[in-house]
């Protein structure tokens, strides 16, 4: 497919930022976000998505395609400062690892690459889940796949490659998502378990502007932070941890 222009960008640091899963939710507000830091940005949606995107006209590039096609990749990110991934687990032939690694294996050298994933994705042992989390997380996840629908398993897989790289990379570990006003930049921890992320709820406005957020802020590269809402109990309730 060839790319569809919407015009030129936003002046502003010049920099050129790529959302793969633009179209989605979560991806719109990075978009969005992305444009109010002046950054220029190229979409990545599938070609029936693409007039999703509508509101965006003359201020973004588009290129149709689908996330795992490593040839829509490599030139959606091509001389891109960063790379925006919606790691999406949909159906059983493991799109969100091959997301990931054609990201890895075609983003510009020293480039920004940040992915977003929900916590069931553990960094390391320190990552603690209650038995009631194992149990949801086991159930949808097996009761999906039988669908055929998604592939949990397969973002888990996608985010070990992350994990595994040498790029400058962040993996943001979101809660349960909502609509709403914006909170504010949330609260994060660099594992799952910690009583500041008890309320489990996070503005997906919030979350993506984490995601934007996440581009300039060098203590977060090679981290996977765990997300809440700045506004929630548990947020309010341990103000002084990481945000």
């Amino acid at each position: 497919m060839e790319p569809i222009s919407l015009g030129a960008s936003n002046p502003g640091t010049g920099k050129r930022v790529c959302v793969v899963g633009a179209s989605g939710k979560l991806g719109r507000y990075m978009v969005q976000h992305a444009l109010d830091r002046g950054y220029e940005v190229v979409g990545v949606c599938r070609q029936q998505s693409v007039h999703k995107l509508a509101g965006f006209e003359g201020r973004i590039m588009v290129i149709p395609g689908a996330t795992d096609d490593r040839a829509v990749i490599a030139r959606a990110v091509r001389g891109c400062d960063a790379v925006l991934t919606v790691l999406v687990p949909w159906g059983v032939n493991h799109y969100a690892s091959g997301t990931a690694q054609a990201v890895l294996d075609h983003a510009d050298p020293g480039a920004r690459l940040v992915f977003s994933c929900g916590w069931h994705v553990a960094r390391d042992e320190k990552d603690v889940y209650s038995w009631k989390f194992k149990v949801y997380a086991a159930v949808l996840g097996r009761l999906a796949k039988l669908a055929r629908a998604v592939d949990v398993d397969d973002q888990v897989e996608a985010c070990r490659r992350i994990f595994a790289s040498d790029t400058s990379w962040t993996v943001v570990r979101g809660s349960d998502l909502e609509e709403g006003d914006s909170q504010g930049l949330p609260v994060w921890s660099r594992h799952v378990g910690d009583p500041v992320l008890a309320s489990n709820l996070t503005r997906r406005v919030d979350f993506a502007r984490f995601m934007v957020e996440a581009v300039e802020n060098h203590a977060l590269v090679q981290e996977a932070p765990a997300i809440v809402g700045r506004l929630t109990p548990s947020a309010i309730a341990h103000a002084g941890g990481p945000a």
